[in-house]
Formats: C-alpha cells, sequence, structure tokens
C-alpha cells in the first residue's frame, strides 16, 4: 500500500502541474509587446550592454549563507528531543556544531566572506 501511495501521490503531482500550467497557457493573456522582451530596472530604458558579469564572490557569499541559514534549522528539532535522548543529542549537537564551525574556517580561510 505504501508504493502504491507514493506512486499515486507523485502521478497526481506531476498531472496538477501539467494542468497548471495547460490553463495558465489556454486563459492567459498573450503580448507580443517587444518592450516586454527589455531588461527592466526601476523604470529606467536600460542604456548599453545590458549583459555584464558579475564578481563569482557574491554568488559564495550568498551560497555560504544559505548553507548556514539551512543548517540553523535543525537545530530546532534537536531542541525539542533533547530531554528524551539525553547525552546522545548533546553529543549529536556537538559534533553538528563543530562541522558547522569548521565549514565557517574553511569559508573564511577561502576568503568567502568578504565583501567585494
Amino acid at each position: 500500500m505504501g508504493n502504491v501511495a507514493v506512486l499515486v501521490l507523485l502521478i497526481l503531482g506531476v498531472a496538477f502541474a501539467f494542468i497548471a500550467i495547460g490553463i495558465g497557457k489556454i486563459f492567459g493573456i498573450h503580448s507580443t509587446n517587444p518592450e516586454k522582451g527589455e531588461p527592466y530596472e526601476c523604470g529606467i530604458v536600460t542604456e548599453g550592454v545590458t549583459w555584464v558579469q558579475f564578481n563569482v564572490g557574491y554568488y559564495l557569499f550568498s551560497l555560504v549563507f544559505l548553507i548556514f541559514d539551512v543548517e540553523i534549522v535543525f537545530l530546532y528539532p534537536w531542541a525539542t528531543v533533547l530531554k528524551e535522548l539525553g547525552m546522545f543529542a548533546w553529543v549529536e549537537l556537538v559534533l553538528f556544531s563543530l562541522f558547522l564551525f569548521l565549514g565557517l574556517l574553511y569559508a573564511f580561510k577561502k576568503k568567502a566572506l568578504t565583501w567585494m
């Protein structure tokens, strides 16, 4: 029963996505205005080349933030079962925090945390 339920939910999820996209294509407003294809920046018409290279450091900074931000979410379930698991949960927290700290040191050493 478990595998069948997962398969049915997967099929329903994919079908729902295709149906939603199809309804948008059928009933949506379509415009061929060339201004829709232009890049938009604060209502000001762009001048010159709009394709510019960005420093990869900005992406690294945001990825490091996302990694540590998502990892913090894992601390909430740990906090709820701390009393039930006792020393085992405490050791897990220490190891988890150690790995996060080592990742932070690595990012700091590679200068991923310096703002350009």
